[in-house]
This record gives structure tokens, C-alpha cells and sequence, in this order.
């Protein structure tokens, strides 16, 4: 079967004008240190007074959870599982809160932060102790988190709040990706995130003692001048990008919803892929990843997936898609495959 043949699917690449400039800084023709210009435009669009690059996520995670000298919190599913890699690799106490499919649920996190302090993991007296709430914008980059509610309740309770912004930087609505809330603010700039340039990854907070705590590892783990140049450059897509691959998950969950027989999760959040629950995921990703096909990429996942959710269900990562491709006649394209897959 070849459902997908009229649809023209490729993986996300940075902007032809980033990927130019990146091009001269490489080839020498553009000598500028593009560290302190990123930097500055980071910490403009996150509303915080930091920020610093480093060679990918997994590195602006490591920097954050260094800088944490209390238990780090984690979601129980739809987060990263790197969370808790290095959480381990620190020696950290970890705590995994209780989620509704993803999404922080606040009674739960009480409970999770009650228990703890109980039983002296949570030191909610001491602010030399801060523990820390680590999540992602996007719950499985399906599900809006609701940020402002998760930091005022977390620092009511002496609890630090750090943002995986990976999926959300540079949020049209201002509700994720936001300083105002999140104590720190960390993200990933390699392929395929709404800031896109292949590599590369970035931390941004207020206070910048979190930065002289892992000054070393900052040090050590930072960007090189051509992915600093792209992610200055790749900044100015990233708001345009995010609304662009919003807008069409939101399109694609009420379609599927109202065309086919499979239910999606959180139908109505805001979010950069598309979950859908089936009793065989095994079966529905294979033929799912027969049709469309990226370029040698993939934009299929099954689950159950920590970093996804832990529930039988195949989500389509529309996040991996160029820009370019999120047509509405491509969207209806993939609506019409899995029209056909729908028992």
C-alpha cells in the first residue's frame, strides 16, 4: 500500500537563512562570536536576565540539575528520560510524581512533596536546599502544561522549577517558555526542535548563581561559534515555527476525532505531536512508517514510551516535519492514511 505517495514529507531543517550563516562563520568568511548575541536574544525571548549555550540538551540538563543541591521531582511519564540519567549519574535523590497522562496534577505533586519532606528528602524549611521540579513545556509534546499554576503552587512550597522548553521556546501565547514563571529554563537545539540548527543546546535563569555552581560544566560543555550563530539566527523562526506545528496538531486531533474511530489523548491541549490510543501500537507504527517517510527519517513512535506515555498508542511526531509540509492538503493526506488503518 501506498497511501502516502501524494504527500511531500520532510524531516525539519533549519531556515535556508540560517543555514547561510552558519555556512560563512564555518568557512571563516564571518568571524564574529556569536555567543554573547544568542545569549542576549535568549534571554530577552525567556524573560529571564541569563542565559548560556552549550553543546546540546542533555548538557543544559546537566548544568540545571548540578546546580540543584536538594531532590530533583520528576514526571512519571511524557517528560525526558535523561531527567533521570542524570539525576542518577549526580547521585541525586529522585522522586517520581504522579502525572494525568503526562500533565502535572497538583493534588499529586502535594502528596509527592508531603511524603518526601516526611521522610527528610524534601527539606522544605531550608533555602539552601531548594529541591527541583524538572518537566517539559509539552507533556509527550502532546499536552500544554500549565506552567503558571505548577510555579506558584512549587514555590509556595520552596520547590525550584526547571523548564525543558525544547519543544515551546519562543511561545506565541507567553504562557511556556516564560522566566516570569520557571526558575530555570533549559532546551535543546538539535534536530528536529523549534529553535533547529542540528546540535547545540541552551540554559537561561534570573539568578545567576545556578551558572557559577556549574561554571565548570558550562565551561566545558559550550557551544561551539557556529551552532551559537544558529540558534541567533534560528531564534527569529522559532515563534512562526511553533504556531505553524501547533495550529496543525490542533487540526489533525479534531479531525482524527471526528473522521475515524481512534481516540486521541489530550484533544484539546496545545501541543507538537499527536497521540492516538490503539490496543495493537506494534501493528499500527509499522504500517504507519511505511507510508510516511522523511527522507530517511522517521515521524513515528509507539508506545508505551516514558518519554511519550506509558499507554498503548502510536504518536505522530509532527514536530519532525519541515515547516514547508504542513499543508493542509499534506494534513488531510495523513488523516486520509489513517482513515484506511482504522478497523
Amino acid at each position: 500500500m501506498n497511501l502516502g505517495k501524494n504527500m511531500n514529507l520532510q524531516f525539519k531543517k533549519p531556515s535556508k537563512e540560517t543555514q547561510m550563516a552558519m555556512s560563512k562563520v564555518a568557512s571563516g568568511e564571518d568571524n564574529q562570536d556569536y555567543h554573547s548575541l544568542a545569549e542576549e536574544k535568549l534571554a530577552s525571548i525567556t524573560n529571564h536576565r541569563y542565559a548560556k549555550l552549550v553543546n546540546s540538551g542533555n548538557s543544559a540538563i546537566l548544568a540545571a540539575m548540578n546546580s540543584i543541591d536538594g531532590a530533583i521531582l520528576i514526571p512519571d511519564q511524557g517528560a525526558w528520560n535523561g531527567f533521570k540519567q542524570i539525576a542518577n549519574f549526580l547521585n541525586k535523590d529522585l522522586i517520581t510524581v504522579k502525572t494525568n497522562k503526562g500533565l502535572i496534577d497538583l493534588d499529586e505533586l502535594n502528596e509527592s512533596i508531603i511524603l518526601s519532606s516526611e521522610e527528610y528528602i524534601i527539606d522544605l524549611d531550608d533555602e539552601n536546599n531548594k529541591s527541583a521540579l524538572f518537566l517539559t513545556s509539552f507533556a509527550a509534546y502532546t499536552a500544554e502544561q500549565d506552567m503558571k499554576a505548577i510555579c506558584d503552587f512549587a514555590h509556595k512550597n520552596n520547590i525550584l522549577v526547571v523548564e525543558d522548553a525544547s519543544g515551546a521556546i519562543g511561545d506565541y501565547e507567553n504562557r511556556l517558555a516564560n522566566g516570569n514563571y520557571s526558575d530555570i529554563i533549559i532546551g535543546s537545539t538539535g534536530s528536529p526542535k523549534i529553535v533547529n540548527v542540528e546540535d547545540g543546546g541552551f540554559i537561561t535563569a534570573n539568578n545567576d548563581g545556578f551558572f557559577e555552581k556549574s561554571r565548570l560544566l558550562l565551561k566545558t560543555n559550550k557551544a561551539s561559534n557556529i551552532t551559537a550563530c544558529g540558534i541567533y539566527n534560528e531564534l527569529d523562526f522559532a515563534k512562526d515555527n511553533l504556531k505553524k506545528t501547533v495550529d496543525a496538531c490542533l487540526y489533525l486531533k479534531e479531525a482524527i476525532e471526528e473522521k475515524t474511530s481512534f481516540n486521541v489523548f489530550h484533544k484539546d491541549k496545545r501541543g507538537i505531536n499527536v497521540i492516538i490510543e490503539i490496543d495493537d501500537p506494534k501493528s499500527l507504527s509499522y504500517k504507519l512508517r511505511q507510508e510516511f517517510v522523511l527522507d530517511s527519517h522517521g515521524m513515528i513512535t509507539k508506545c508505551p514510551n516514558y518519554n511519550r506515555l506509558k499507554e498503548k498508542a502510536v504518536a505522530l511526531e509532527i514536530k519532525n516535519l519541515d515547516i514547508g509540509c504542513l499543508s493542509q492538503d499534506n494534513l488531510d493526506e495523513i488523516i486520509k492514511a489513517l482513515k484506511c488503518f482504522d478497523d
